[in-house]
């Protein structure tokens, strides 16, 4: 039995079939060229192969191999695939070293997993079903990783805890004055537009003066808490997975848990604190320059004076609208420092999954502080606050 394809001007590839009581052996001959005419198949091959009954061997040997290249490995594939899917042993020690090499290197890198062709005809119910299991992967991660931080927080508070008080001053100097110039230019335009906008409409009653209660109570209640947290969740949560992400990446994690240093207590907590505390002072400005920011609009727009802004804006604005906002910043910093460190530490061992983490971590972030803040107004609306 022989499997054999001419080839103009070289010698011709072939695949000769020999059995003899459990052993198969598969002589391959000639030139296999990619480019050159049609080479023998592995599925003809093989059905001589299974055509004998209780073979436990295939052993492939070099028969006047002439020049290859990896159309013979492409066989060699199928035949190894064929093997394993039989539970056949497959011999190749009387190949040459190149091909031995070259099929034990392919074998040795796993196959990249692909979507399935059909992978648009998956029902819905079955999309829904994996995206509620991986949903519910998600927060029981979080609900996690938010208990290590607290017993972190434990260990810390009662000197258990090794902590990097160079990290807590370094952290609080970059989320805290260095912040502020973004912040400030930002919540001044915030204040800005809401008097713009809200003037636009209020003189047309007559009722221009009223653009500072507006823009005072907009801002010390919502609008400066959620402006500094949306900017700190793209500065500093960002940061924050990128950094430990790279220390991830270069086992800088796994030196800590060697050392029996706890990852948590030696680089979140610092952060979270350091956040914790520096947001409400962030919030409290961003409220002052939002402020300013309508002031602008009602001096030079509504020729309101200075001292009638300032009055409206008193007179207006209590001390519970101002600790409203700065309680909101605080919780909108533990946000933001949580989501950022638990995407760093969540991070894979590659450079492209920084980047996901950072910005993943900048997502979460966002889409949390939104949905905290609505859940305090509920809250405060309740308890008539």
């Amino acid at each position: 039995m022989r499997s054999v394809v001419e080839s103009e001007g070289a010698p011709a590839a072939f695949a000769k079939v020999s059995l003899q009581e459990k052993e198969a052996t598969i002589a391959l001959g000639g030139t296999w060229n990619l480019k050159g005419s049609v080479r023998p198949k592995s599925a003809t091959t093989l059905n001589e192969v299974q055509s004998a009954d209780g073979i436990t061997r295939v052993r492939c040997v070099g028969q006047d191999l002439g020049t290859w290249d990896s159309s013979l490995l492409l066989f060699l594939s199928e035949v190894d695939e064929w093997c394993q899917a039989h539970q056949i042993a497959l011999d190749l020690h009387d190949l040459p070293e190149g091909v031995g090499s070259l099929i034990a290197l392919a074998k040795a890198v796993p196959e990249a997993e692909t979507k399935s062709r059909h992978a648009g005809h998956v029902s819905f119910l079955y999309q829904l079903g994996a995206w509620a299991i991986g949903q519910s992967s998600a927060f029981t991660a979080a609900a996690t990783f938010i208990g290590e931080c607290v017993l972190s927080l434990m260990r810390i508070a009662t000197g258990k805890g090794k902590v990097d008080w160079r990290l807590f001053w370094l952290t609080m100097q970059e989320s805290g004055f260095q912040a502020l110039p973004i912040v400030g230019l930002i919540s001044f335009l915030t204040g800005l537009i809401l008097a713009f906008v809200a003037s636009i409409q209020l003189r047309q009653f007559g009722a221009g003066i009223y653009v500072a209660n507006l823009v005072a109570v907009a801002m010390a209640r919502e609008m400066g808490a959620i402006m500094t947290g949306v900017i700190m969740a793209g500065r500093t949560g960002a940061a924050f997975a990128a950094q430990i992400g790279s220390m991830k990446v270069s086992e800088e994690i796994d030196a800590l848990d060697t050392l029996a240093i706890s990852p948590m207590d030696f680089l979140v907590s610092p952060r979270v604190v350091a956040l914790f505390l520096m947001m409400p002072l962030l919030g409290f400005y961003s409220d002052l320059l939002g402020i300013a920011g309508g002031a602008v609009v009602g001096l030079g727009v509504l020729h309101i004076t200075l001292l009638q802004y300032w009055n409206q804006t008193v007179g207006s604005m209590g001390l519970e609208d101002i600790i409203t906002g700065v309680v909101k910043s605080g919780v909108f910093g533990v946000i933001v420092a949580l989501t950022g460190c638990q995407r760093g530490m969540n991070c894979q061992n590659n450079a492209a999954a920084v980047g996901n983490a950072a910005t993943s971590a900048v997502v979460l972030a966002i889409t949390w502080i939104v949905a905290s803040d609505a859940i305090i107004d509920v809250v405060l609306d309740v308890l008539k606050l």
